[in-house]
């Protein structure tokens, strides 16, 4: 029998960090579970795309340039998977026309490298908000 307290707290939200720099994924893994997260990082996104097709995630960050598919193609291949994911894009090489292609592919925010873990906190709450309160984007 469940306990009545923990009957009725909301399941972990499920965010993906996808980044082929090993020191970004690390940085960020501890920051967003400690704020609650059931984080899952990757550094190939061949390896994330398989994850998320096994299991979604509802918010996904992810590195725009990256070794193989990089991020724009992990964007619209996410996307189709579960349109309601939500997805933040991170690069250390920002321009109008990525940023633009981000958002026409569906990305809730674009944020530049080098980025303060607080901002990108912030982008993820902006984002958790949107989402709404079910618990889960699909």
């Amino acid at each position: 029998m469940a306990h009545p307290d923990t009957a009725t707290l909301p399941t972990k939200r499920r965010l993906f960090v996808l980044d082929d720099e090993p020191i970004v994924v690390k940085r960020l893994k501890p920051a967003f579970q400690k704020v609650g997260y059931d984080v899952f990082v990757f550094t190939d996104s061949v390896a994330a795309l398989s994850a998320f097709e096994d299991k979604p995630a509802d918010i996904v960050i992810t590195d725009l340039k990256m070794k193989g598919m990089d991020g724009i193609t992990f964007l619209e291949r996410i996307k189709a998977i579960s349109p309601a994911v939500g997805v933040i894009v991170i690069t250390g090489f920002a321009t109008l026309q990525t940023a633009k292609e981000s958002f026409h592919k569906g990305a809730f925010d674009f944020v530049s490298k080098p980025f303060k873990l607080a901002d990108i906190l912030d982008v993820v709450a902006r984002l958790e908000a949107s989402l709404g309160s079910d618990g889960h984007a699909d």
